[in-house]
């Protein structure tokens, strides 16, 4: 049995942990007094530095440390979070990444680069805080002040046991003092009644527990936040202080620290009797038990990491099963046994259960490729001056893992699009009568077997006069053609076009669109593109759920059979007469629209006779209907998609092929391509009846 690679576990955890961090650090720019925001970012700053000195990667600890105290004055409410800070913040985070992904290819030159930044905005709080601190020979000020004015005590008693065995997991009881300590003077009394006698002492074995008394204003939470990592390994009792236990002046050591560990027997340690007037402790018997109802709920929600490896080979086991079950359903058809026609129903239904269920486990919801913009936005609003806010909606909606990781990069290119093109400059849209800052909707919503993202700004709009202008200059349409404005603001996706005046870092050399295009065709999906002047450009991509098996309508072609993706299929009519004496316009009649359509056998090379009685599938992407003209249609086929050999890479009007259940392959047709080659031949058409 392998042993567990715990480097790598810490690598995923810390992955989760940064993009808390990220989002918290963003929600701040927002919102910048919301506590919760700031002790959500500290426990993450918390939990990478225990766990990274924990799994051995020293320097993500002591970066994440010196972070941690910079950002701990942000906490204690001694400076504010704005915009500057959290851009340095920010870059510290990034530089905390690269320590864990790469920690040998990192220079530290910019991890104290960054640190100086930090130190800028923390340092003219430094002298007040100075000076706040008392001399050693005087007592806490929370301590004084509640003395002088009689106030009740701010502080809390704690009492510490850890197992036996917390020292062979690496961790150290005094490291947690330390941390007490940091929240405010603290008074920490040792217990060592049960130290063994020195022949039977294990140096190994943790033999003591604590008492201690902590002067501060801290929450509770903020003190499970310190045991974190060793709460299931220890008994922890908090109970806020009486007034009676706050040392007045003279009580107070007159030479002692802010922390003081001291070794005494247990009977001077203070008294933990029930006839003690301190207010009872927070833990109670009755916690265990709803302790393990709390876990018992929790089961039904766990979650397990698992490779995405298994997933994928798991999801070919279950294709090349959902195969098998076609070819057995095949041969019961012909059987007369009805026990065997019982089994392959039987196989068929559990087959398709399965199918459902690993489909369901690859499943992602799409907020966690939203997350990732975010960022993004806040950097180019910086760089290029222009305040922008991203609105996200429909997080929960769900794709295909696959469909997800190929889908973040389209997305990161329509949005620098509408940021650098779409978003006017600050002056521009106040002249416009617009709010200053800018705004893009990131939208994802289930419609059918389909899922609709959605990109949406409200900046200037497309300048179709200069799209045409720009088509026209690289000779993609003769000067004058008359085109409807759709059809021209499709140019943006042609390779190498661009309107920009100017080529920055951003934009200009016309590469980002013919991208977007080319990536969601590659995913069998198509984008839809409106756009009103003066108030934003609306993208829309039409996307399938997953990229391993699909509903498929099965068709006949000459001998051939060929399998049309069923999202895409809106009906099917029978081809008749009159529309093939049509003299070649190509055009059915379809309750009242014109819908161009395609022989198959032509565009196929079918040799064969075609049928007396031909049938038309409509199919559709996005707003365009095109009939595809078949021989026969067969029925409704459980697709299972292989993909293409790099050889039939320049076939285009395939998307990959599968297996029926007598064994022979079937080619996909990809619907796209066979739209926009019906387009042309329709906008071919129109010309010759305008010559």
């Amino acid at each position: 049995m392998s042993k567990p690679d715990w480097t790598q576990a810490f690598r995923l955890e810390a992955t989760e942990l940064l993009e808390t961090l990220e989002g918290a650090l963003l929600d701040l720019c927002e919102r910048p007094d919301d506590r919760d925001l700031v002790d959500s970012a500290f426990r993450a700053l918390h939990t990478i530095k225990g766990s990274g000195a924990m799994f051995g990667f020293e320097r993500v600890a002591a970066f994440t440390h010196e972070f941690e105290t910079a950002f701990d004055k942000v906490r204690k409410g001694e400076i504010s979070p704005t915009r500057e800070l959290i851009t340095v913040a920010l870059s510290a985070k990034d530089y905390i990444r690269s320590l864990i992904e790469s920690p040998d290819g990192t220079d530290a030159i910019i991890g104290d680069a960054i640190l100086d930044d930090l130190r800028k905005f923390v340092a003219p709080a430094e002298p007040h805080e100075a000076s706040a601190v008392p001399p050693p020979s005087a007592p806490p000020v929370a301590a004084a002040a509640a003395a002088e004015s009689g106030a009740a005590a701010v502080g809390w008693r704690l009492h510490l046991e850890f197992e036996s065995h917390i020292l062979r997991n690496g961790s150290n009881p005094l490291n947690f003092l330390d941390d007490l300590s940091k929240l405010g003077p603290c008074f920490a009394v040792a217990l060592t009644d049960e130290i063994p006698l020195l022949d039977a002492l294990d140096p190994e074995e943790c033999y003591l527990k604590w008492d201690v008394t902590l002067h501060s204003d801290c929450s509770r939470e903020v003190i499970d936040d310190i045991f974190m990592f060793v709460i299931d390994e220890m008994v922890l009792s908090v109970t806020p202080l009486a007034q009676s236990e706050l040392p007045a002046a003279d009580q107070h050591p007159t030479t002692a620290p802010d922390v003081n560990v001291s070794t005494a027997p247990a009977a001077t340690a203070p008294s933990r009797s029930p006839a003690s007037h301190s207010p009872p402790s927070i833990s109670s018997p009755s916690e265990p038990r709803r302790d393990e109802q709390k876990r018992g709920d929790d089961r039904a929600t766990a979650t397990v990491r698992v490779q995405a490896r298994r997933l994928d080979e798991m999801m070919d086991r279950v294709g090349e099963l959902v195969i098998a079950q076609a070819r057995l359903s095949q041969l019961a058809a012909t059987s007369s046994d009805p026990s065997v026609k019982l089994i392959a129903e039987e196989i068929e239904r559990l087959a398709g259960s399965l199918r459902d269920t690993t489909m369901g486990a690859r499943m992602v919801p799409i907020g966690s490729v939203f997350g990732r913009f975010r960022r993004l936005v806040h950097d180019l609003s910086l760089e290029l001056s222009k305040p922008v806010d991203l609105v996200t909606s429909g997080e929960d909606t769900e794709l295909d893992k696959t469909m997800i990781e190929c889908l973040a990069d389209p997305l990161v290119h329509l949005i620098r699009n509408a940021i650098d093109h779409g978003i006017e400059a600050t002056a521009a849209r106040v002249a416009a009568g617009k709010t200053e800052k800018g705004r893009i909707e990131l939208h994802a919503v289930h419609s059918g077997a389909q899922v609709l993202v959605t990109v949406r700004d409200n900046g200037a709009g497309l300048n179709t006069a200069r799209i045409r202008a720009k088509a026209e200059e690289q000779g993609l349409i003769a000067p004058g053609a008359e085109l409807p404005d759709a059809d021209i603001h499709q140019f943006m996706f042609h390779p190498g076009f661009s309107t920009a005046q100017t080529i920055s870092a951003l934009s200009g050399r016309g590469v980002g669109m013919d991208v977007v295009k080319r990536t969601i065709e590659t995913m069998r999906g198509s984008i839809d593109l409106s756009t009103r002047p003066g108030e934003g450009t609306t993208v829309t991509l039409r996307l399938p759920l997953t990229l391993a098996i699909i509903e498929g309508l099965l068709i006949r072609v000459g001998e051939a059979r060929y399998i049309i993706p069923l999202s895409a299929v809106e009906e099917c009519v029978e081809l008749t007469a009159e529309d093939q004496r049509a003299r070649g316009r190509h055009f059915l009649n379809i309750r009242g629209d014109l819908v161009p359509y395609l022989m198959l056998r032509d565009i196929l090379q079918s040799t064969v006779s075609p049928d007396t009685y031909q049938k038309t599938i409509i199919v559709s992407t996005g707003e365009t209907r095109v009939g595809l003209v078949a021989d026969q249609i067969i029925g409704n086929h459980q697709t299972v998609i292989k993909s293409l050999s790099k050889l039939h890479s320049d076939v285009t009007i395939f998307s990959g092929a599968t297996i029926l259940g007598d064994g022979t392959a079937a080619l996909i047709l990809d619907v796209a391509q066979l739209v926009g080659l019906a387009q042309a031949h329709a906008d071919k058409h129109h010309l010759n009846e305008a010559a």
